[in-house]
């Protein structure tokens, strides 16, 4: 894979994407959503690659992958109207899919192919394979850093303009189910069945932290004061602060 292969993909990538803007403004809205997500997760994925000494082939190969690992969003949102997976398809199936059917990764090696499918695949997976390589746990670690900033960006202006979208349509009351807490508590994956309310998904944008893989990957979620900012857009209770705690106390230990 070449430099050229790179730019190749990203001039398509921003085609198929564009396809998909219509007359709507809330519909496009959550279109731009994820295309400017994507080009974040690459700037991401590239900083971590760095910052753990990739190779210049590892590089291209890593940003690819968060190039298209949220690939199939779009037709997600464009033919169900959501990005539950939940209440409509896993979007990394309907990616692969997409990949396939426009033979986007025909100029790569067999090898290359691999790689990048199997790390598009399991971007979204509550675990990895024992088999994981290192692109599966970078773009995993490159998207939450992203949708970390963009669920904090958006509670900040919540107030002014509600995204349903991003809100996956869960309840907005002033309630963190016991079962949830009692999951972050125990450094367990709380998965989407296990939300009731739009803090339950709060709670489990905080949890995610326990599935970061890199140090650098720490110490950005610490600078940038992720979990502080959504654990300010919480009910207080002594129950929520303490188990958020617990994943601060988790995140300042593997920062080293």
């Amino acid at each position: 894979m070449t430099r050229e292969d790179v730019i190749r993909l990203k001039t398509w990538f921003a085609g198929y994407a564009a396809g998909y803007y219509m007359d709507d403004p809330n519909h496009n809205r959550a279109i731009c959503l994820k295309e400017e997500h994507t080009e974040r997760v690459c700037g991401n994925i590239l900083m971590l690659g760095r910052e753990i000494n990739l190779s210049e082939q590892e590089m291209l190969i890593a940003e690819t992958v968060a190039l298209f690992h949220d690939v199939g969003r779009f037709k997600q949102y464009a033919d169900y109207g959501t990005f539950r997976d939940m209440a409509s398809e896993n979007h990394a199936r309907l990616g692969i899919r997409e990949m396939s059917l426009h033979r986007v990764l025909d100029g790569c090696t067999k090898e290359e192919k691999r790689i990048i499918s199997r790390a598009v695949a399991y971007h979204n997976a509550v675990m990895l394979p024992s088999e994981g390589d290192v692109f599966m746990r970078l773009i995993r670690d490159a998207d939450k850093l992203d949708i970390w900033n963009v669920v904090t960006s958006y509670y900040a202006e919540r107030d002014r303009q509600r995204n349903v979208a991003i809100e996956l349509d869960l309840p907005d009351t002033p309630v963190c189910s016991q079962n949830v807490i009692a999951l972050l508590n125990s450094r367990k994956f709380i998965r989407m069945r296990d939300l009731k309310t739009l803090d339950d998904f709060k709670l489990m944008q905080i949890g995610w932290a326990f599935d970061l893989n890199f140090a650098p990957s720490f110490r950005e979620l610490r600078r940038l004061r992720y979990i502080e900012e959504i654990e300010a857009t919480l009910p207080k209770s002594e129950a929520i602060s303490e188990a958020v705690k617990k994943v601060m106390d988790y995140v300042e230990s593997k920062c080293l």
